[in-house]
C-alpha cells in the first residue's frame, strides 16, 4: 500500500535506549531485579523518523551520533525503514543514552544523557538548510540544542511540527512558527506558562488548548494517553472561540507505553505530508499509537501501512475550549 506525499524532515535526537522491564518501579533507595534488559535504537527525534517513513512518508533524519559501537544500534532501523540517513553527523561524543524502565502495566520511567545530541545545535541545521527548507513537514522536539530548534523552524518552508518535549526555552517566534503544536497535558501548561509568566493555567484541557490558540498558535494537538488526543486545527465557533475536537483512542492492553508518543507525532507528520487535514492525520496518528504501546521498546513496536491498526469504537466529540 503507498500513497503520494511530500517529505517529512526531522531535525532531532539519536539515542540508545536501554529497556529494563520490572515488576514495579523501585522506590527511591531500593534495588529490584528487573525481569528482562534489552538496548534498542531510540531517540525521540530517530522514532519519529521511523514512525513517519514506516507510514510511508520520504523521511529524512538531521542529528548527531558518537563515533561509537553505541551510533550502529541507535541507527539501526532508520535505513531499515527507509529513512534518508544522509544528514546524519558523526562527532566525537558519546552517543546520546536513554534509561528506560518499563513496568508490568506498561508505564515508564526515562532518564535520557544527551551526548551527541547536544551537536546538533544552529550550524548542523545550517549544513542541512536546503534538504529542510524542501520539506513539506519538518518535525522539530525538544531533545536538542533550542539554536538548532530555532535555526529548522527559521529555514522551514513547509508546514513546522513542533513537538516541544521535554519544555526547553524556546523563542516565542518558534513556537508560533509551529502548526502544529504538538505537546501532552502537562507540556501544555508549560508551554502557555513559559509564554505568559503570569498567566493562570487552566486546569481543563481544552480550556489550556483555547489558550494556546488564543496566543496565535495555529492549530494545537494535546495527546492524553489512552484517552486520545484533543486537535484544534484554526476554526472557531459562532462565539468566536477556538474549535477543540477530542479524538478517542482505541482500547487497547498496554505492554510498553515508551515511545507512544512520538509514534503518533510521526504518523502525524506523515498524514500532513501527504496532504491530509490535520484532523483527520490525528485520528490516524492515535491508532498507530495505541498499536505502538502493544509492543515493547519504541522503534521495533511501530506499524507499516501494511498492519492493520486497532480500531476505535467511539466517535470525536467537539468539547468547549
Amino acid at each position: 500500500m503507498s500513497r503520494p506525499t511530500g517529505t517529512v524532515v526531522v531535525v532531532g535526537s539519536l539515542n540508545v535506549d536501554q529497556v529494563v522491564t520490572v515488576d514495579r518501579h523501585p522506590a527511591p533507595g531500593e534495588t529490584l531485579v528487573a525481569t528482562s534488559f534489552a538496548l534498542l535504537p531510540g531517540g525521540k527525534g530517530a522514532n519519529q523518523a521511523v514512525a513517519a517513513a514506516r507510514r510511508g512518508a520520504p523521511t529524512v533524519m538531521v542529528g548527531s551520533v558518537g563515533r561509537d559501537g553505541a551510533a550502529q544500534v541507535a541507527t539501526s532501523l532508520l535505513a531499515d525503514s527507509g529513512v534518508d540517513v544522509t544528514h546524519v553527523s558523526a562527532v566525537d561524543v558519546p552517543t546520546g543514552l536513554a534509561t528506560v524502565t518499563v513496568d508490568r502495566t506498561g508505564e515508564n520511567t526515562i532518564v535520557v544523557v544527551p551526548g551527541a545530541n547536544a551537536s546538533t545545535g544552529a550550524e548542523a541545521v545550517l549544513a542541512a538548510s536546503d534538504t529542510v527548507a524542501s520539506a513539506a513537514v519538518v518535525v522539530l522536539q525538544g531533545e536538542v540544542p533550542a539554536d538548532g530548534i530555532a535555526a529548522a523552524a527559521t529555514a522551514a518552508t513547509g508546514r513546522v511540527l513542533l513537538n516541544l518535549a521535554p519544555v526547553v526555552p524556546v523563542g516565542r517566534q518558534v513556537v508560533l512558527a509551529a502548526d502544529p503544536l504538538v505537546v501532552n497535558e502537562h507540556e501544555a501548561a508549560l508551554v502557555l506558562a513559559q509564554l505568559v509568566p503570569d498567566t493562570v493555567v487552566p486546569s481543563d484541557e481544552a480550556a489550556l488548548v483555547g489558550a494556546l490558540r488564543s496566543l496565535g498558535i495555529r492549530s494545537v494537538v494535546v495527546t492524553l494517553g489512552a484517552r486520545g488526543a484533543l486537535v484544534s486545527d484554526g476554526e472557531h465557533d459562532a462565539g468566536d472561540r477556538p474549535v477543540v475536537v477530542a479524538v478517542p483512542s482505541p482500547r487497547v492492553t498496554a505492554v510498553d507505553s515508551s515511545g507512544a508518543g512520538d509514534a503518533f507525532v510521526g504518523a502525524l507528520a506523515a498524514g500532513l505530508a501527504a496532504g491530509e487535514p490535520l484532523l483527520e492525520s490525528a485520528r490516524q496518528a492515535v491508532r498507530v499509537g495505541a498499536f505502538a504501546v502493544q509492543g515493547v521498546g519504541t522503534q521495533p513496536s511501530y506499524p507499516t501501512l501494511d498492519d492493520e491498526l486497532p480500531r476505535v469504537e467511539t466517535e470525536d466529540a467537539e468539547v468547549r475550549a
